[in-house]
C-alpha cells in the first residue's frame, strides 16, 4: 500500500504529547509531525529539529499544510480548540476527556459530520494487553455468561501533584473521574454496550483535595453487574480486573508496560515492542471442552500505535473510525450521570447516549 503521510500539528508539548503522541507521530510512516504549539519553550524542536514551533493555537490552525491537529492541552481547551480546527477544515484528535460537558461533545459530533472531517477521541486504553486479552476472552465466551466485571484504576499519591496542577483545581473537567474514569467507562461501553442504570459514589478522600480523588461506580446490565473503582490512596495494589462468569473466572493484575517504556524514552519500534512480561499474565480458571483448567493465560500484544494506524486508514482510505466522537460524547454523558447519581445518592436510569457512528 502506498503511504501518503498525514501532515500533523500537535497542541502543547507536555507529558501526554511526549509520552503518548509524539513517539508514534515520529516513528509511524503514516504521519509526519510538522508543527508543535509551545507558548514559551522549544522542547519539541530540540527533540525533533524539523518541526515548526508556533506560539499560539491560531497560527497552527492557519497553517495550510496541516491536515490533522492533535489536542493534548488542558481539558478546558479541548472543546474550543477542536471546534476551531474542525471549522478550519482540519481533522482532529482530542485527548481524553473529550470535553468537559456532554453538550459540547454533542456539538463536536455535529461539526465533524457537517464539515466531513474526522474527530476522534484518544482512548488509548483500548490498545493495552489486559483490555485486548479480556476482549478476546469474552468474544470466545471462555468464562460462559459473564455476571461480574470489576475494574480498578488505583494509585498511591498522598501528596499534591508537582506537575499538571490544573488537574487538581476545582474547575470543569478536573478530578479523577474525568481523568482515569474516562478510560474505565470507555472500556465498559466497548465491552458491554450501554448499561440500564448507574449508581455512583464520588468523593474527596485526601484532606487537601478540592476535586474528586475517589469513585466507585456500579453499572447495571441486568444479569451482568459492572463495578468501576479508583482511589489515589491505595498503596498495595490488588487485582486490576476481575471477571466472573457461569463457567469460570479471569483475574488480572499489573500494568501494561507501554507507558513506562515510553516515559523512559524508548521508541515504539521493533518486534519486541508491546509484549507484556510473563509474570504479569492473568490467571484463568474455567472449563473448556469439559476440562477444567487453571493456568496463566498469555496476554495479547498491546500497541498504542494501532490507534494511529486506524486513524490513518479512516482519513486516507475512508475506512471506519474506531474511536468516534459519538463514543467520546457517551463517556462524558456517563460521567455527568455518575456525578448526578452520587449527589442524589440513588440509582439513575442511563439515558441520552448516542448511537456509535463509525464513518463521516
Amino acid at each position: 500500500m502506498s503511504i501518503t503521510p498525514i501532515q500533523t500539528g500537535l497542541v502543547s508539548f507536555g507529558i501526554s504529547s511526549k509520552t503518548f503522541h509524539a513517539p508514534f507521530l515520529t516513528t509511524l510512516p503514516e504521519f509526519n509531525l510538522n508543527a508543535v504549539v509551545e507558548r514559551s519553550t522549544d522542547q519539541a524542536k530540540e527533540k525533533y529539529p524539523w518541526v515548526k514551533t508556533y506560539r499560539d493555537f491560531e497560527s497552527l490552525v492557519s497553517d495550510p499544510n496541516i491536515e490533522l491537529i492533535v489536542i493534548t492541552s488542558p481539558n478546558e481547551t479541548h472543546y474550543p480548540f477542536a471546534k476551531a480546527a474542525l471549522e478550519a477544515g482540519k481533522h482532529v484528535v482530542v485527548e481524553k476527556p473529550f470535553t468537559n460537558i456532554a453538550e459540547e461533545a454533542r456539538y463536536l459530533v455535529e461539526l465533524s459530520e457537517m464539515h466531513k472531517r474526522i474527530c476522534s477521541v484518544y482512548h488509548n486504553r483500548r490498545y493495552v494487553a489486559d483490555f485486548l486479552t479480556m476482549k478476546d476472552i469474552l468474544g470466545r465466551k471462555l468464562l460462559g455468561d459473564l455476571h461480574t466485571f470489576t475494574a480498578h484504576y488505583d494509585r498511591y499519591r498522598p501528596d499534591p501533584r508537582t506537575y499538571g496542577l490544573w488537574r487538581e483545581k476545582p474547575q470543569p473537567g478536573s478530578g479523577v473521574l474525568y481523568d482515569l474514569g474516562s478510560h474505565l467507562i470507555d472500556q465498559s461501553l466497548v465491552l458491554f454496550g450501554f448499561p440500564k442504570n448507574i449508581l455512583a459514589d464520588i468523593r474527596m478522600q485526601k484532606p487537601y483535595s478540592k476535586v474528586d480523588d475517589y469513585f466507585d461506580i456500579q453499572l447495571d446490565y441486568g444479569f451482568l453487574k459492572v463495578t468501576l473503582h479508583s482511589s489515589m490512596l491505595v498503596r498495595e495494589m490488588g487485582p486490576r480486573y476481575q471477571l466472573h462468569g457461569t463457567k469460570g473466572s479471569f483475574i488480572k493484575s499489573g500494568e501494561d508496560p507501554q507507558e513506562e517504556r515510553l516515559k523512559a524514552g524508548e521508541l515504539p519500534v521493533g518486534e519486541e515492542w508491546c509484549y507484556e512480561p510473563e509474570e504479569q499474565y492473568g490467571l484463568i480458571h474455567t472449563e473448556i471442552n469439559v476440562q477444567v483448567i487453571r493456568e496463566k493465560l498469555t496476554s495479547l500484544k498491546g500497541d498504542f500505535g494501532d490507534y494511529y494506524r486506524n486513524l490513518y486508514k479512516a482519513i486516507r482510505l475512508g475506512e471506519p473510525l474506531t474511536e468516534t466522537p459519538s463514543q467520546g460524547y457517551n463517556v462524558i454523558r456517563m460521567i455527568e450521570l455518575a456525578f448526578e447519581s452520587s449527589e442524589k445518592k440513588q440509582w439513575l436510569e442511563v439515558t441520552g447516549l448516542m448511537p456509535v457512528v463509525t464513518t463521516i
